[in-house]
């Protein structure tokens, strides 16, 4: 029992426990999952769409994948309505950063610099916490490319492999079987459809109900962020197996 120690995000529970915290990664459970992998050649991306109604007009921009900067992308895992906010703010703070110094911002400097929002909201009365989870891809030139996952507690921590949303253990599980150091980008797109497909509510896997996102080096040098288009994805899950060719129609 939380005993009213949940009424206030301030509060310390005799077990050392903020609830309300607590509450709002409960919240992201329920949300559609993310994956993403980190490959030797770049960072691999994967979200599901939750289609909750046939007569809901689907959106022509993506729902779980955002471009944060040239060198960073999101997934998102929760309340949109608060991430659209956190969003914004990475943008601001990368773009500022950008004018500032003539160079793209450190990748963990900017995921620092948006947890510290989040943690802001843990400590102070009056506020609730933010109910969403992000996965960052992105690439700079000291640590090359680098995969993050942050929680609504303002803690981070940079993966190889992660997952966020609903059955997010059962995924984790997965990719700690099958993941293996010195991927190939490819590689990680199948391992990512593979784990999703298991681990998704839904029986069947369609380009309707994923968004694939991948950032990687140009032949150039320069970073690419790169959102696979609905038949494209379509052939890599029959190409790799996770879902049945469509029938032709007569």
């Amino acid at each position: 029992m939380s005993r009213r120690y949940d009424s206030r995000t301030t509060i310390f529970s005799p077990e050392g426990r903020l609830y309300q915290v607590e509450y709002a990664m409960e919240a992201i459970g329920n949300a559609g999952s993310a994956i993403g992998i980190l490959s030797k050649d770049g960072v691999v991306l994967v979200g599901e769409k939750k289609v909750t109604s046939k007569l809901l007009q689907t959106s022509t921009s993506t729902e779980k994948m955002y471009k944060i900067d040239d060198h960073v992308a999101v997934a998102v895992a929760g309340i949109m309505s608060d991430a659209n906010i956190l969003i914004n703010t990475a943008r601001i703070q990368a773009q500022r950063y950008t004018f500032a110094y003539q160079e793209p911002m450190p990748v963990e400097q900017l995921v620092q610099s948006l947890c510290d929002t989040k943690q802001g909201y843990t400590q102070f009365g009056g506020l609730r916490p933010f109910g969403v989870s992000f996965l960052f891809a992105g690439w700079d030139k000291n640590y090359g490319f680098q995969l993050y996952m942050s929680d609504p507690s303002g803690n981070y921590a940079g993966w190889k492999a992660a997952a966020i949303g609903a059955n997010n253990q059962a995924a984790q599980s997965m990719l700690k079987q099958d993941y293996r150091d010195e991927i190939t980008r490819e590689e990680a797109v199948q391992l990512a459809l593979k784990v999703l497909s298991k681990t998704m509510d839904s029986t069947s896997l369609t380009s309707e109900k994923l968004e694939l996102a991948e950032v990687f080096l140009s032949p150039s040098g320069n970073v690419k962020y790169q959102i696979c288009p609905p038949n494209a994805l379509s052939k890599l899950l029959v190409k790799f197996g996770v879902t049945q060719p469509a029938a032709e129609t007569s």
